[in-house]
């Protein structure tokens, strides 16, 4: 698939088929996600990936109690190692937040070229997930995304209300 098609119809889902995904193609999402840039290649990220369904229905209420993130076959959570560096003189430790959310964009779009669907969770209960899943503190969870196929056959559009480019471009200054 080009990559412009690509990032033109990758969509979020929110319904999923109970089909499970095959070992080579998660291997193929979660390895464009390990490839990813980050500052100074840190490569700050940490990926636990979800498949018991009781464990998946224990992170719904710690994700605003959003029951579609057990639908899909995989749930897979991305984590971040606090940075002591300071990019832009103003991030501090949250610098990592760039990095990993790098990483985890390439894994939503190599989820795309893999026909899957993808939901970006950002409503979720940091500690609560940490103490559910282990995670030590100095990591933090950045997001998490259900994986599956769509339930739907027309899952995947292109979206017609992005703004144009004149309304997120300026050259030289900003305008």
């Amino acid at each position: 698939m080009d990559f412009y098609e690509v990032i033109k119809t990758r969509r979020t889902v929110r319904n999923y088929k109970a089909d499970p995904i095959p070992e080579d193609v998660l291997r193929r999402v979660l390895d464009a996600a390990r490839i990813a840039q980050s500052g100074s290649n840190r490569q700050p990220w940490h990926y636990i990936i979800i498949r018991d369904k009781e464990r998946m229905k224990g992170i719904v209420p710690l994700c605003a109690n959003q029951a579609f993130i057990a639908e899909a076959p995989i749930v897979v959570v991305a984590c971040g190692m606090n940075l002591k560096t300071n990019r832009g003189g103003y991030m501090g430790d949250f610098g990592m937040l760039v990095d990993v959310t790098i990483s985890f964009s390439q894994l939503t779009l190599a989820a795309r070229v893999e026909n899957l669907g993808t939901c970006w969770i950002g409503s979720f209960n940091n500690e609560g997930l940490k103490h559910y899943l282990g995670i030590p503190d100095d990591m933090q969870v950045v997001a998490l995304t259900p994986l599956g196929y769509p339930a739907r056959a027309d899952a995947f559009f292109e979206n017609a209300t992005k703004k144009p480019l004149e309304e997120i471009v300026s050259y030289e200054k900003y305008k």
